[in-house]
């Protein structure tokens, strides 16, 4: 699921945040051109606009230890039975981490080629981040004392969880959630059953209080504005016009060339009336920025539109709205890119791969509220030494983004139940691989 919509009395969230970040902006360019270098500027990005945004993000760096855990073990406990698990299960694994790579694989490939960050002077980007950079040192810290190479890929598997989450070392956390989720699945006890009921109550606790804390994002969003636009000037405004752009090419390749092909070979469906026969799904997901609030209208297209077997698609699609989210994994990896880029952060293809397994794994511990990636993108930024309070310039964006990922997330989940669907039971009618011409897109006749 991606970025879910807060209803709140008066204007909503996201019309509040992207009031900040242009309060913020436009501020910031009057005083770049205006008054650049003077004194009273560095006061209050100091004293005043540096510490809110600090505070904003060690809010969320409080909260997102549990959070991550406690999405993973519930995305894997909620897969059903072992039986299960080993044949609709594995296949949605499976091709959920296939696309899912291919996914990731485009958007590193797209800001790799197109680098939207370069031609922003480092030394200038440390001089702004000097200060509030000090309230994410330990991350920062940590990250640069991480194994590279094969002592990387060992460190994954924590030899004590405790100081993992203590040390904010996120693969090794998402690794024992996904064990202790599969020894969740397994394990059908009373006292189990009460483990998970536990969990999930960590889950929506942890979820509600991140809600809590984004309600600070319009104050945050207009600070970290007012920084980097005071300093950079004009060439922000380029350098966002860039990212948007690089972020909504990756998501239109995947959109339009992996999921047709997938869809054609792997499900024995027509592109075409695949996607004519999802529409429905399609429109309420850019509408809602939502999957749980689309989940209803997907699985009713499924079952009546695309004629699938009710079985598999409510299975695969309420796992798909937590798990199979290739919007916000290609979101997540130029995100964490194109900061890199932007702070002058030369990355090796080591670390490369390491953002690219982080952002897989992400996708399925992403909360379902406003800004629910960024808690997982500030701390990949810390994994790679990137200032995690570089966040702050994509915020007041990601309304678009959002929309346009959870498009794309929900697309895949349907993609991904038509795939598993191929082969079932009940799965009486394969759909056209081919369709004629003047042929209205309807559903087949059971």
């Amino acid at each position: 699921m991606s970025d879910a919509t807060v209803k709140e009395e008066g204007l909503s969230l996201q019309f509040q945040m992207l009031a900040g970040f242009a309060i913020g902006l436009v501020a910031g360019l009057i005083v770049f051109v205006t008054q650049p270098g003077a004194p009273w500027v560095e006061v209050v990005t100091t004293y005043v606009t540096g510490p809110i945004g600090q505070i904003f993000l060690r809010l969320l760096f409080m909260l997102v230890i549990p959070l991550i855990f406690s999405a993973l073990v519930m995305g894997i406990a909620e897969m059903g039975d072992i039986r299960a698990l080993k044949r609709v299960g594995l296949k949605t694994l499976v091709y959920t981490v296939l696309i899912s790579s291919v996914a990731v694989v485009i958007a590193l490939a797209c800001v790799n080629l197109l680098r939207p960050g370069d031609g922003v002077d480092p030394a200038l980007a440390q001089q702004l981040l000097g200060d509030a950079r000090e309230g994410a040192a330990a991350i920062v810290a940590t990250s640069a004392e991480t194994p590279s190479g094969v002592g990387a890929f060992i460190n994954i598997i924590p030899n004590n969880i405790v100081a993992a989450m203590a040390a904010n070392d996120i693969l090794a956390v998402m690794f024992f959630a996904l064990v202790f989720g599969i020894g969740l699945l397994l394990v059908r006890s009373r006292p189990a059953e009460t483990l998970q009921t536990a969990i999930q109550g960590l889950f929506d606790v942890t979820m509600l209080l991140i809600t809590f804390v984004i309600r600070l994002a319009p104050i945050a969003v207009a600070c970290f504005m007012f920084n980097l636009s005071a300093v950079f000037g004009w060439d922000l405004l380029v350098r966002l016009g860039a990212y948007v752009g690089v972020v909504l090419l990756a998501l239109a390749i995947h959109m339009f060339v992996t999921y047709p092909l997938v869809i054609r070979f792997l499900a024995g469906m027509s592109p075409v009336w695949f996607f004519r026969n999802v529409q429905e799904a399609i429109v309420m997901a850019f509408s809602t920025s939502s999957s749980n609030a689309t989940l209803p209208t997907a699985i009713r297209v499924a079952e009546t539109r695309l004629m699938l077997p009710p079985r598999v698609s409510r299975f695969v699609l309420t796992i798909g709205a937590t798990a199979n989210q290739n919007g916000t994994a290609i979101f997540e990896g130029v995100t964490v890119l194109f900061l890199a880029q932007f702070f002058g952060v030369e990355l090796t293809l080591v670390q490369q791969v390491l953002v690219l397994l982080v952002c897989i794994l992400g996708g399925i511990g992403t909360a379902g509220v406003p800004a629910g990636s960024l808690p997982v993108i500030a701390l990949i930024l810390g994994m790679v030494g990137v200032p995690p309070e570089g966040i702050g310039l994509i915020l007041g964006v990601d309304r678009l983004l959002d929309m346009c990922r959870t498009t794309l997330n929900v697309t895949g989940d349907l993609a991904i139940t038509a795939v598993v669907s191929r082969g079932e039971e009940g799965y009486a009618v394969e759909p056209p691989v081919a369709e004629p011409a003047g042929v209205e897109a309807e559903a087949h006749p059971s």
